[in-house]
């Protein structure tokens, strides 16, 4: 599954990766973690048949730390790209629960084709 390729990269951190509110309710935030969401799948079908999934994703990085913050979305940018991942946004901002944590986000794909 291409989620579970997206989940074994964003792991090679050493940061804990969870989908995106699915941390409970009372559970103390780590330093650093990652979340992410899946949004709608999108296809490319003809002769009545489907040829390209388009996978798409948003990663979000959480942090007490802003500096970590930035370079682990940068480094997690980087090693998807090098995965056959699509950068599709470079980076937003992501509201947070927690005061001492801020977070940022990004968009990527992954273009699998059909057999």
């Amino acid at each position: 599954m291409i989620e579970d390729k997206l989940i074994e990269l964003l792991e090679t951190f050493g940061f804990p990766v969870y989908r995106q509110g699915s941390l409970a309710q009372n559970a103390p935030y780590p330093d650093t973690f990652f979340t992410f969401w899946e949004n709608p799948e999108n296809t490319t079908d003809y002769d009545n048949d489907t040829k390209f999934v388009i996978y798409d994703f948003n990663v979000y990085v959480y942090s007490n730390d802003p500096l970590a913050l930035a370079n682990t979305l940068s480094a997690a940018r980087t090693l998807l790209k090098q995965n056959d991942f699509v950068i599709l946004s470079r980076g937003f901002d992501v509201a947070s629960d927690e005061i001492n944590h801020t977070g940022k986000g990004f968009e990527v794909g992954y273009i699998n084709t059909e057999n």
